[in-house]
């Protein structure tokens, strides 16, 4: 998420709107838009029902979280919840109609998408508009 912080002007003056969803609780949201100070919407699915209604959540292994403990992420401390359900990395980009026009989905939750991928996506996404 730091990432969007690097394009949210440009991507402002294109015209589109970042709406980000963490698996995070609500609190833990408000900590980081203060200590980061994000400008973007940031929505909490700390129970992954949206995540799991789009098809991009994944139950994550008891080796895995203690894995990721082991490197400083709690994630039932960070979404307040016991489920061990996270969700996939994504972003869309969304054309004036609604439709999605571009998806990026990567089972790889370690791998991200970059800001400059995601601006030229939206730009692209401006001339099929």
């Amino acid at each position: 998420m730091g990432e969007l912080r690097e394009i949210d002007v440009q991507l402002d003056e294109l015209g589109y709107r970042i709406i980000a969803v963490s698996a995070d609780s609500p609190a833990k949201l408000r900590e980081s838009l203060d200590k980061h100070e994000l400008t973007y919407t940031l929505l909490s699915d700390s129970t992954m029902a949206g995540a799991r209604a789009f098809g991009l959540a994944f139950q994550e292994t008891e080796e895995g979280t203690e894995a990721l403990k082991k490197h400083g992420l709690d994630i039932e401390a960070a979404s307040g919840m016991t489920h061990h359900i996270l969700p996939v990395p994504a972003a869309f980009v969304l054309g004036t109609d609604g439709k999605i026009r571009y998806q990026y989905v990567n089972p790889d939750y370690t791998t991200r998408i970059s800001a400059d991928v995601l601006l030229a996506a939206a730009k692209a996404a401006l001339e099929r508009d």
